[in-house]
């Protein structure tokens, strides 16, 4: 276990940074960004959900006799939290859930990403470098999306831009600082349930957020980026064990 802040809140930083770049790319050129946005989600997919199956669910097993309820929980409270805004809010106020409800979503989402990278660095370096290289990737479509939204919802090009990198960027890093201290400090027992739900909660992102989003918006090569991303997740496990 490592109880270094420094260490997950670069990595939390780092992620903010790719979430500011998709807004950027897509703010100045919005061509190149739809066009390339499926690539990069089908290639974070592969890893998270590779990095999920074959290293976090296995060592939070390891951690903790009840962890398959944990994953399972984890997995569940992601979904349920996706149900209530996009199908509960949305049907509800659907002029207010194009732009405001699911920035809202994203920045929740976002806060706990930086939660995750907290829990998967305090079991090791290895664990929360291998849920990072997932993560930092997701976050360039993110940006992308969360600004495409904004703009839809009627928001000006700075509004949305302002909005967009305080809810998908600077909340993660946030979320970092916040936990961190907490997590740290808790046994490896409860550790281990907490990554659990984080590898539920990482394959949620994966299989049910990203994958969907790309074959909605099919793209000549995007089977090619998946497979890339589960191969580099995979060399990187095979070759640390």
């Amino acid at each position: 276990m490592t109880s270094n802040l420094w260490i997950p809140l670069l990595a939390s930083l780092l992620a903010a940074c790719v979430t500011t770049l998709g807004i950027y790319v897509i703010r100045h050129f919005e061509a190149w960004g739809r066009r390339n946005t499926t690539y990069f989600a089908c290639f974070a997919a592969g890893v998270l959900i590779s990095v999920s199956f074959l290293h976090i669910i296995p060592k939070s097993f390891e951690m903790n006799v009840q962890a398959p309820l944990f994953l399972l929980a984890g997995y569940m409270f992601m979904h349920l939290f996706n149900r209530f805004v996009t199908a509960y809010v949305c049907d509800k106020n659907p002029e207010f859930a194009i732009g405001l409800v699911p920035l809202l979503g994203i920045g929740f989402h976002s806060f706990l990403d930086g939660v995750i990278y907290s829990i998967t660095f305090s079991v090791s370096v290895f664990t929360g470098t291998l849920a990072a290289i997932g993560m930092v990737l997701h976050e360039f479509p993110e940006g992308i999306i969360t600004y495409l939204l904004l703009i839809r919802g009627g928001g000006s090009p700075k509004q949305s831009l302002g909005l967009s990198f305080f809810a998908a960027a600077v909340s993660t890093p946030l979320g970092t600082l916040i936990s961190f201290p907490i997590i740290s400090r808790i046994d490896p027992s409860m550790l281990g349930a907490l990554l659990s739900i984080s590898a539920g909660a990482l394959i949620y992102v994966g299989a049910t957020h990203l994958l969907p989003d790309a074959e909605r918006k099919p793209a000549k090569y995007s089977l090619v980026a998946l497979a890339l991303g589960v191969l580099v997740a995979a060399g990187i496990i095979v070759s640390k064990g």
